[in-house]
């Protein structure tokens, strides 16, 4: 069958999504080596910034085939959701990373060793769900995922609370406070984020069920 040159396979989005959700692992798991061994802090920063870059670079990548493409796999509004979903995810990781280097912080805390563990098994979720687009036969074990992903978020808010509540109880030191409450809150809306990716993915699932 003759296809024209200007009309980009179905099959590229989804390369596309699954490159965003390993790039979006990558730099949990680089979040997670700089939070547990709190060591050559600039350069696991660095790393993360850069992975920050590949996943804008991928998101502009989708943009622009869903620009060029008439016939789409999935809903236009459900590939524009799902592509800045995952860079979000992303985003906040790398503004958590990059609010600790920039504020000289002292080594984390369990807490945040613990936030850094729920968006990386957050993430592993996303990335192994997405793959699963593709397969009718599949999206059943989509809307597992995506339940597990809410179950992480509520530990990840739960965690948050406590982190807070302990910083207020454990120093006076006002500047130190501020910070590691940002730091806390990028890594909470990070888990956000990845319910927010959950839910496009049950959205779609539940399409084409």
């Amino acid at each position: 069958m003759f296809r024209l040159p200007f009309v980009p396979r179905e099959e590229k989005f989804f390369e596309l999504f699954e490159g965003s959700a390993r790039n979006m692992v990558k730099a949990a798991q680089r979040l997670k080596e700089l939070v547990d061994n709190w060591d050559s802090v600039e350069a696991r920063v660095g790393e993360i910034t850069e992975l920050e870059h590949e996943g804008d670079s991928i998101t502009h990548q989708i943009m622009e085939r869903l620009n060029r493409t008439f016939v789409t796999p999935l809903d236009r509004e459900d590939i524009v959701l799902l592509a800045h979903s995952l860079d979000d995810v992303t985003d906040f990781i790398h503004a958590a990373a990059d609010a600790m280097l920039l504020y000289k912080v002292d080594r984390p805390d369990q807490r945040a060793k613990e936030l850094a563990d729920i968006i990386v098994k957050s993430a592993s979720e996303i990335q192994a769900a997405i793959p699963q687009l593709q397969h009718h036969a599949e999206l059943k074990q989509i809307l597992e995922r995506c339940v597990e992903i809410n179950r992480l978020e509520n530990m990840a808010d739960r965690v948050f609370r406590s982190s807070i509540a302990e910083l207020f109880d454990d120093t006076t030191d006002i500047p130190k406070i501020i910070k590691w409450r940002e730091i806390y809150e990028h890594m909470e809306t990070a888990t956000d984020r990845c319910e927010d990716v959950a839910n496009v993915l049950e959205g779609v699932a539940l399409k084409h069920a």
